[in-house]
């Protein structure tokens, strides 16, 4: 097979390959990806603890009526986390697409959304 053959024949199977692993992407547990999304960018703010701004910031402003921690509050809606995180608010800065696709934002607005 030439170099030209074998080119065209990789190009054949490639949207192939990529609407499998697209399919795969979508099956897999958005609440591992949630997770993890919620670590690497929100937990560093909004973890539980003492040494977290922003889970200070929410203790301050709602004084026991609701968990400051994010991970701990039950009534967090996906629209609401998309906003949140889009726009930010106060000195929570705005994340763009760049920084936490929309895939990825889908994930962490399911994860925080969930009863747990």
């Amino acid at each position: 097979m030439s170099r030209l053959q074998l080119g065209v024949a990789t190009l054949a199977i490639l949207p192939a390959l990529l609407c499998t692993l697209a399919v795969q992407s979508k099956d897999a547990p958005s609440g591992a990806h949630g997770k993890a999304v919620f670590e690497q960018w929100c937990a560093p703010c909004h973890a539980p603890g003492p040494y977290h701004p922003g889970t200070q910031a929410l203790e301050a402003k709602y004084q026991g009526s609701l968990p400051a921690a994010l991970q701990e509050r039950r009534d967090l809606k996906a629209s609401y986390v998309r906003q949140m995180v889009r726009s930010g608010v106060s000195v929570m800065p705005f994340f763009r697409k760049t920084e936490i696709s929309d895939a990825a934002l889908d994930d962490l607005g399911a994860y925080l959304s969930q009863s747990r």
